[in-house]
């Protein structure tokens, strides 16, 4: 058994290759992963899922990550029948020696010194989007954005299922969200669709871009990775940097960060927003409170305003958004109208938990960033009784601060950001709203108090504008948490 000094577990798997395969896979010939030395950094599921793909293509895969290996045993359990090497506990950067290519799941920072090493001695890096989008059989459909990436993939995704019962085939819907789409590629057929949620930690990484590919949006966001709105921006653009002529770009005319990309569209150039376009571009819009869409040269109505069940201009962006993409994938009319009609969005999105004595509960965990509680705010006229906090993010607060003067009646805060956030409310001018600031220790504090202080008629809004990661492991446990003790009040 190999060993290095210091502190790492090693466990280490014999490489054999029962389980290799490769070569022809629905008429797309694979890359030839037999016998290539390929360190996997970051044991989370995409991590896995690329270990997993590439341990069953012949590769030499060794696995590593930085938490001890007693924490990573249901991993190891998921892929006991893989032959992978484990490396628990560090980074030893001598795993770097024997390296033919390195995976990175999409949460690890990439200012990892193993991660600033690799990049030093120019060894090839991949990800799981990056391999699944260069093994597919099918045309796929990329989809990023500060906010709105899971609302907008999940659209076109029943969408798209609406279109695979019609033409039986199948619609796969994954990628930063739900279970990597690498984990089903030996599943997929050539006339399938497939729809792909990607974040910028992942096309860090890629050198590759999807058939059609649409930035929803850019605002600040994750700057605490990426450092500068520069270097977040050029993050995003690489969806559209690989893209052909024969392809696809779709960008939000109303959002200063994605239509400024426009020079850097390779393909035909798709966009939409509330407002008729004011050249003949083809894309979505609204006319006389009806969904519309046009080629560039003819309009055509799809279905009202009333049939959206989401709140907010945001979530109405989202749809025409997603009616866009649905276009550009060809669908039908009736296909994209099956897909809206009923769609109450998704977990932890302006998810409403519950009503209690004429008080509304609503669960957005997802805003882990200031501009996403705007959005928030800004889709309520009730008076608001707003929670937030969590952990910052480096991102500038100004803008929420005279939103919740003038829009937030109580302001609950919790979390590491909480006295970084009430000096940018109590800096702010006054608005005509705000009654009180309230700071406390934790989420369930938050909640007790925000039950205390409501009167019937009020929203009582979980929209952080900070990350989790303070006191849970995602903003999907911390909305789990709230709708938890909301279930619990009487």
């Amino acid at each position: 058994m190999e060993r290095n000094p210091g502190s790492a577990a090693f466990l280490v798997g014999q490489f054999a290759f029962r389980h290799a395969w490769f070569g022809d896979h629905n008429g797309v010939m694979m890359k030839n992963y037999r016998g290539k030395r390929v360190l996997v950094i970051g044991a989370a599921r995409q991590g896995l899922a690329l270990a997993r793909f590439l341990a069953k293509a012949g590769a030499l895969v060794t696995v590593n990550d930085k938490e001890p290996a007693e924490k990573l045993q249901p991993a190891m359990i998921s892929m006991k029948d893989l032959s992978i090497r484990w490396v628990c506990g560090e980074h030893p950067l001598i795993l770097l020696d024997s390296t033919d290519l390195v995976g990175i799941s999409g949460g690890v920072p990439m200012t990892l010194p193993i991660i600033s090493e690799t990049i030093k001695r120019a060894i090839p890096m991949t990800n799981d989007s990056q391999v699944f989008l260069e093994e597919t059989p099918c045309e796929v459909t990329g989809i990023t954005g500060s906010a709105g990436k899971t609302t907008t993939t999940t659209l076109v995704g029943r969408m798209a299922q609406a279109s695979a019962g019609n033409n039986k085939i199948s619609a796969w819907v994954g990628g930063n969200i739900g279970d990597p789409l690498l984990n089903h590629l030996h599943e997929m057929k050539s006339a399938d669709l497939a729809i792909m949620e990607v974040s910028s930690f992942q096309l860090e990484q890629m050198e590759i871009s999807p058939h059609i590919a649409a930035i929803l949006n850019i605002t600040p966001n994750h700057l605490d990775r990426h450092g500068t709105m520069e270097a977040y921006t050029a993050a995003k653009a690489r969806i559209l940097q690989y893209q052909k002529s024969g392809d696809v770009a779709i960008l939000n005319r109303e959002d200063h960060g994605s239509w400024n990309l426009m020079p850097k569209v390779r393909g035909k150039l798709l966009s939409f927003g509330l407002d008729v376009p004011e050249t003949r571009q083809a894309g979505a819009f609204i006319v006389d409170y009806q969904v519309c869409y046009s080629d560039g040269n003819s309009m055509e109505i799809l279905f009202p305003v009333a049939d959206i069940l989401l709140r907010g201009k945001h979530n109405l962006l989202n749809v025409l958004a997603a009616v866009t993409i649905a276009k550009a994938m060809n669908l039908t009319n009736d296909e994209i109208n099956t897909g809206v009609r009923g769609f109450g969005g998704v977990a932890h999105r302006l998810e409403l938990v519950r009503e209690i004595d004429g008080v509304r509960w609503y669960n957005d965990s997802i805003a882990t960033a200031p501009e996403r509680s705007i959005a928030a705010i800004q889709s309520f006229d009730e008076p608001i009784i707003l929670l937030a906090g969590g952990r910052d993010k480096n991102l500038p607060w100004q803008e929420f601060a005279h939103k919740v003067q003038n829009r937030v009646k109580h302001l609950i805060l919790f979390g590491e950001a909480s006295s970084l956030i009430k000096k940018a409310v109590e800096e702010a001018e006054p608005g005509r709203e705000l009654k009180s600031i309230t700071v406390c220790d934790g989420l369930v504090e938050a909640i007790d108090i925000a039950n205390q202080t409501a009167e019937s008629g009020d929203v009582i809004l979980l929209s952080p504008g900070g990350t989790s990661y303070d006191a849970y492991k995602d903003f999907e446990q911390r909305g789990e948490e709230f709708r938890k003790w909301v279930h619990q009040l009487s």
